[in-house]
């Protein structure tokens, strides 16, 4: 479980045969959660700065993860613990799909999304994109806006996408869970 807030954004080292080492200064233990751009993974190994986790082949082709390159900056956050506030909403890691990022327009930031993801925004609701907790600002057919502050887009990697660039989403938990209990079956 994350809350969605970035605590700090890494550098891709390698990405070969599923095996992702980052360099960081996040503290973690061999076999915990750390979410990198938005996707749970495990810790496998940690050395001197630099934590390794492997990712299946399941998790790259429902991510953006398989298109990292050494030198490609991450958004990280390690998993919550009891005590910790939550502060962002509630993050699962479990991405469910690749958006695109449109561009910015009148001070908002539009992101293309699947229709399977887009059902689940709605205005005033959370998403999470690269694993970032934030607010829906606007929504259309074919994805939603976010008003992005300042700190947001300089402690995330939010603040250096280019138009076209894939992004994780991770639609808001309880609303797919509304949808499935109001479904009719």
């Amino acid at each position: 479980m994350f809350t969605g807030l970035v605590r700090e954004i890494g550098a891709v080292r390698s990405l070969d045969g599923g095996r992702l080492v980052i360099a960081t200064s996040i503290a973690a233990e061999l076999g915990d959660s750390v979410a990198v751009d938005g996707v749970c993974l495990t810790v496998v190994a940690n050395d001197a700065g630099m934590l390794a986790f492997d990712a299946v082949p399941e998790t790259l082709s429902r991510t953006s993860l398989g298109e990292l390159a050494p030198g490609s900056a991450v958004n990280l956050e390690p998993a919550l613990r009891v005590g910790d506030a939550l502060g962002g909403h509630y993050v699962q890691g479990h991405v469910d799909g690749v958006g695109t990022f449109r561009g910015v327009a009148d001070g908002l930031h539009w992101f293309d999304a699947p229709p399977e993801i887009n059902r689940y925004v709605v205005e005033k609701g959370s998403i999470a994109v690269q694993g970032t907790s934030l607010t829906v600002a606007a929504n259309d057919d074919a994805g939603f806006a976010v008003a992005l502050i300042p700190h947001t887009l300089e402690v995330t990697t939010l603040g250096r996408l280019e138009p076209g660039a894939r992004v994780n989403l991770e639609a808001d938990v309880l609303a797919k869970y509304v949808d499935k209990l109001t479904r009719r079956v």
